[in-house]
């Protein structure tokens, strides 16, 4: 029985801290982003915001890839962290 506790703890406080890291780039505002994803700073996450705004929600990474300023290579550094979940 203690061994499935602790199985439960484990995978609860793993989804748990998923959840913390990861940013809902169709819902987030820029402060957020900018928190959240490495090399995002202040003007990046206002494009972000900015783009969202104009064009509607981002499906894809290739989506967000249109935003002025966010290249492969922060992509590939947030790749884990990016949500795009878009909730009624």
């Amino acid at each position: 029985m203690k061994i499935i506790k602790s199985w439960l703890f484990v995978c609860s406080w793993f989804f748990y801290s998923m959840s913390v890291l990861a940013v809902n780039v169709n819902t987030a505002p820029a402060e957020e982003i900018s928190k959240q994803l490495n090399g995002v700073g202040a003007a990046k996450a206002e494009a972000i915001v900015t783009y969202r705004t104009q064009n509607g929600a981002f499906k894809t990474l290739e989506d967000l890839s249109k935003v002025k300023g966010i290249g492969a290579a922060t992509l590939d550094k947030n790749r884990e962290n990016i949500e795009f979940d878009v909730k009624p």
